[in-house]
């Protein structure tokens, strides 16, 4: 991906502008809950959750969070104000593969739960103890998907108007020699190799076979497998050539959402356990490992595809 600026537009259009302070406007819910809390008010966390045990943790992650979700903020005004033209390459593309990663799982996880009335509200604590408010559940990740798909949309006009001469034509075009892609191979093989780690921990946990028999984790289970198939899939159209008569853009974006949902969510899950100290069963532990290097792998895929696509096009 190149660090050349996009064409400046006479303006930002009114979807454009809609978009924007959709995403702002969905952030702010989740931003005072968490400013809330860090301030040491209980709304929505009932009497008896374990949230309430561990208050400088908490607070922390809490803190963490939030930061997280103004980054939101930041990047919607980014994708939207001609500074953000101006902005290199990867000061863009790392938090919005981040952002993706941890959006994408919620967008498709949250309405399968609710679909499948598998979705506990409350559940999710020690024991039978209360977590959150059922409320609370609704409002939050009905926020991030809306800023899923807020931030989405721009994100594909901007890159469509600034790279999409990176993913032209079809995958049968793409160039299939020299050593930039046999390495795209290599590294494409060692992603679905390593995937095969976590697919199986997590097909395991949502049959049942093992870990916790909540109707809820075994649904996200599955989501995680798909996220997995979609980043090795994507990688190996971009490296094999194969889904000839596929857009480039389609492997591209497949590639995209999903290294970053399995490196970003198994890091996550990796980071809660250090911060809580709840040490997971060896294979769970095992699964966000290879979630995390999978996507690790297929990302440098894309971005090896990226830096070698400018090239190819203007040969």
């Amino acid at each position: 991906m190149t660090n050349s600026t996009a064409p400046a537009p006479a303006g930002v259009g009114a979807v454009r502008r809609s978009l924007r302070l959709v995403a702002v406007a969905a952030c702010l819910p989740y931003l005072s809950l968490k400013l809330a809390w860090i301030a040491g008010s209980h709304l929505g966390i009932p009497d008896g959750s374990p949230l309430l045990e561990h208050r400088l943790t908490m607070a922390l992650a809490n803190g963490l969070t939030v930061l997280m979700d103004a980054a939101v903020v930041v990047l919607a005004l980014l994708l939207t104000r001609p500074w953000g033209r101006r902005a290199p390459a990867w000061l863009l593309a790392v938090p919005m593969w981040l952002a993706a990663g941890l959006l994408a799982p919620i967008m498709v996880g949250f309405p399968l739960q609710l679909l499948l009335h598998t979705g506990q509200g409350g559940g999710g604590g020690a024991g039978d103890r209360p977590f959150l408010a059922d409320w609370v559940f609704g409002m939050v990740y009905g926020g991030f998907i809306v800023q899923g798909l807020a931030l989405g949309a721009l994100f594909t006009g901007y890159a469509r108007e600034r790279w999409g001469h990176l993913w032209r034509g079809r995958v049968r075009e793409l160039p299939g020699t020299g050593s930039a892609g046999r390495a795209r191979r290599r590294t494409a093989v060692a992603a679905a190799l390593v995937a095969l780690v976590p697919c199986a921990v997590r097909l395991l946990r949502g049959s049942g076979a093992i870990g916790p028999d909540g109707g809820g984790d075994r649904s996200m289970e599955f989501v995680y497998v798909l996220f997995l198939a979609g980043a090795v899939t994507g990688a190996w159209q971009l490296a094999f050539r194969r889904g000839a008569g596929l857009p480039v853009a389609v492997p591209l974006a497949l590639a995209w959402t999903g290294s970053g949902a399995v490196a970003c969510w198994g890091g996550w899950m990796s980071l809660a356990v250090l911060v809580t100290g709840d040490v997971p069963a060896p294979l769970t532990g095992l699964a966000y490992a290879g979630q995390v290097i999978t996507g690790i792998l297929v990302a440098s895929v894309i971005a090896r595809f990226l830096m070698d696509r400018p090239a190819k096009v203007a040969q």
